[in-house]
């Protein structure tokens, strides 16, 4: 037991930090749009981190002028913006772009630029590849690539996402009825993230993300219910529940990734390939708790037995761990409205 409350400790401090950043840290973007002859405009949006712009900075190749953001920049709500006009005399294609002071960082930056009008290309700079040399061939590989990438780290980086999904594992057991709870999660935030993507939908960002801390806090409180009130809502619609609250966190990202941008020209690629992405991403988290459960039950079976039987001590302390957590979070979004 003593082992129990140890584990669960270390759990909920990992979480705990994650709650006030659960999406702070999105990734920059640098767009780069040829506006005619050898002129190109150029957005540059770096992420906050308290209340400040995190220290990067975007640097075109060296044949153009203005290389680098100059002045105050605007607060957007979300992120600080920078744009300029740059004059690069020989283009850009074949030409070096980089962001400096993205090795120390734990972000990514999503690069879109125009070698010509109209033809546009995405590219992901890490904390490991901070430079990019454009290249002069435009492809719809480099696209599908990006964005899958991108949304593998998304939901990979979300903690509230993976909690929940957390706890519909915790509540749904057999294997056939998790299978079609993730497929109606998986095609409710399909159908909510292309919607709102692309505009037929506007929700605000503060109260989704509110109501989706909500969602976990419901999953957990189901999660404690006691054996004397029967069968669980979850239990007893496990694909209608799965499919409300997918419809609900596909708003979540669908706001992650209107705020990376999508290229035009290539709005139904880049949708495509963020969702299988994020189905990449969710089926590795669920792979790899279902995987840590099986070493747990043949090794530590009564481990395995205090957190999933009703009514033990270890399944309340990790029900009201979860629920503690998203409380956090919903209170702490409703605070930041």
């Amino acid at each position: 037991m003593n082992r129990f409350a140890a584990l669960l400790a270390v759990v909920l401090s990992m979480l705990w930090p994650a709650a006030g950043r659960a999406h702070e840290l999105d990734p920059g973007y640098l767009d780069v749009a040829r506006l005619g002859g050898d002129h190109w405009r150029v957005y540059w949006k770096v992420p906050q981190s308290g209340g400040r712009p995190m220290d990067l900075i975007a640097s075109l190749p060296e044949t153009c002028r203005p290389r680098e953001p100059s002045g105050p920049p605007r607060f957007d709500g979300r992120a600080f913006v920078w744009q300029w006009v740059a004059k690069c005399t020989e283009g850009i294609a074949g030409q070096t772009i980089r962001v400096k002071g993205l090795e120390t960082t734990r972000t990514d930056v999503l690069v879109r630029f125009e070698t010509e009008s109209g033809k546009a290309q995405t590219e992901r700079l890490t904390s490991s590849s901070t430079t990019l040399v454009v290249p002069r061939a435009l492809g719809p590989w480099s696209v599908f690539r990006t964005y899958v990438s991108l949304g593998v780290t998304h939901i990979l980086e979300g903690a509230d996402h993976l909690l929940f999904v957390f706890a519909l594992l915790l509540l749904i057991r057999r294997w056939q009825t998790l299978v079609g709870a993730v497929t109606a999660f998986t095609l409710a935030h399909s159908l909510s993230l292309a919607a709102a993507t692309l505009g037929w939908i506007v929700v605000p960002a503060p109260p989704v993300e509110a109501v989706i801390a909500l969602s976990i806090m419901f999953l957990a409180a189901e999660y404690l219910r006691p054996d004397a009130v029967g069968l669980r809502l979850t239990e007893r619609f496990p694909w209608i529940v799965a499919f409300i609250f997918g419809l609900l966190h596909g708003l979540g990202f669908a706001r992650a990734l209107l705020d990376i941008g999508l290229p035009e020209g290539d709005i139904p690629l880049a949708l495509f390939a963020f969702n299988v992405g994020v189905e990449i991403g969710q089926l590795m988290f669920i792979v790899t708790v279902v995987s840590l459960a099986a070493a747990v039950k043949r090794l530590y079976p009564a481990l395995l037995a205090a957190i999933v039987t009703r009514g033990r001590a270890g399944q309340r302390m990790l029900g009201y761990g979860i629920g503690t957590v998203a409380a956090f979070w919903f209170v702490a979004r409703i605070a930041a409205f």
